[in-house]
């Protein structure tokens, strides 16, 4: 059997400065490492890193996950 991905919008953003990521997640699910000089994310799989270009994307159930800029793009449209 085939199955297709039920069209849902969701948020998200693209990490290009410490401010989009900060005005984007929540700062309670959000970790800054100023030794590495990264940041990570608290999701449901545990802490995941976020490198410059990800993408942060808000789920359905208010969940957020980081997302390489190659799947994102194959996988999202922009809604106008």
């Amino acid at each position: 059997m085939k199955y297709r991905k039920l069209p849902v919008e969701i948020e998200a953003v693209q990490f290009n400065t410490a401010k989009d990521i900060k005005e984007f997640i929540p700062e309670d699910i959000l970790i800054y490492k100023p030794s590495e000089d990264y940041f990570y994310i608290k999701t449901l799989e545990g802490d995941m890193l976020i490198l410059p270009k990800d993408y942060v994307i808000k789920g359905i159930k208010g969940e957020f996950y980081p997302c390489k800029p190659d799947i994102f793009l194959q996988t999202y449209e922009q809604v106008i």
